[in-house]
């Protein structure tokens, strides 16, 4: 049994799983923001060589997975299942990104959460002993996601100041057994150089969110609507561990924004804690609110997942952080639903992301 159940809604890993790998790839945007040096790969054509926007995720998802396995040492056959998502209908980014690896898939909807459901389902196959590796994928588009949920590109419609900014990227990790530093995954025994990139960072646990919806209505206010699925996730990984906010360096959500952030810091507070000198939001990280114009902050599955590989990860793996919980948030909404005045219900999923001396 490589899994204890803790609480409502949380499990922690007798044998925790290892984030092996990670890799980002981001649009043109992204690579003018404060974290542009550490991205992967940038594209200098938000089109990545591609016909439509769509077509571009795909391409987005495909080079991230190559990359990650390619920073493990493995191959795609070695992989057990593939666990991905984007924001698209009927999950058409992944399913065309990934079909040439050849992997068996899930494909998940979680909205801006999926990087977390990924990350989550990996870590839980892992640690059950279903496969030694697993790979989690996300991806989301500026131009996919405004033709699906707002308005073409071309239409040139004003979005009000709460609204965000769809990330174009895609971020993907290799999720696998914890090895000796002597056996690095595909390394001879006794090689001890960089075959695992972040060789000390693990998977400790996860809390799985559920579904809080407010009333909320708003669809271009979609911090408002997941802040509140944040928080209950929060509180709900302190109460089911045992633990505080103290019991983490940092506590960082998905994509909640300046609005939903400020949000969230009132209602945790409002259940007794503090997040104050320990809160970072992938959304607001990601982009620069002074010289990039992006009203409330990032958002898009591919949001917090380029985050996460390109600045959380590599601060874990330094030590800088010894312990991260990373909580991806996700507004479940579809065309269908807003169109016919229906709320905007959130979920949110923690990752507990240690170091490992």
């Amino acid at each position: 049994m490589g899994q204890i159940i803790k609480g409502r809604q949380s499990l922690i890993f007798e044998h925790a799983p290892g984030i092996i790998s990670a890799a980002s790839v981001v649009g043109n945007k992204e690579t003018e923001g404060p974290l542009g040096k550490l991205f992967d790969m940038c594209g200098q054509d938000d089109l990545f060589g591609a016909r439509t926007w769509e077509e571009a995720e795909s391409t987005m998802q495909k080079e991230a997975c190559v990359l990650a396995l390619g920073k493990a040492h493995i191959r795609a056959e070695e992989v057990r299942y593939l666990f991905g998502g984007d924001l698209l209908r009927q999950g058409i980014a992944t399913s065309m990104g990934v079909e040439a690896l050849r992997i068996p898939m899930f494909g998940l909807y979680g909205a801006c959460s999926t990087s977390g459901e990924a990350l989550a389902l990996a870590a839980m196959s892992v640690a059950a002993g279903y496969g030694d590796y697993m790979l989690a994928v996300t991806s989301s588009h500026f131009g996919s996601a405004e033709k699906e949920f707002r308005f073409p590109l071309g239409y040139a419609s004003q979005r009000p100041l709460s609204a965000h900014w769809t990330v174009t990227g895609s971020g993907a990790f290799v999720v696998g057994r914890q090895r000796d530093d002597a056996d690095p995954a595909g390394g001879e025994e006794g090689d001890t150089g960089t075959s695992l990139p972040f060789r000390h960072v693990r998977i400790a646990g996860i809390t799985v969110g559920r579904i809080v919806d407010y009333g909320l209505k708003d669809s271009q206010n979609m911090g408002a609507c997941m802040a509140p699925a944040a928080m209950d996730t929060i509180v709900t990984n302190f109460e089911d561990m045992a633990r505080s906010e103290s019991d983490y360096d940092r506590i960082i959500t998905g994509d909640l924004g300046y609005v939903g952030g400020s949000i969230l810091l009132d209602l945790v507070k409002n259940k007794g804690y503090s997040l104050q000198g320990r809160y970072l939001d992938c959304g607001m990280t990601i982009f620069d609110r002074e010289t990039q114009d992006t009203h409330a902050g990032g958002s898009g599955c591919g949001c917090a997942a380029v985050t996460l590989a390109s600045f959380i990860l590599p601060k874990l793996e330094k030590g800088e952080w010894k312990r991260v919980l990373f909580v991806p948030t996700g507004a479940l909404m579809s065309t269908v639903s807003y169109n016919e005045g229906a709320s905007v219900p959130g979920i949110a999923h923690g990752i507990v992301l240690e170091h490992v001396e």
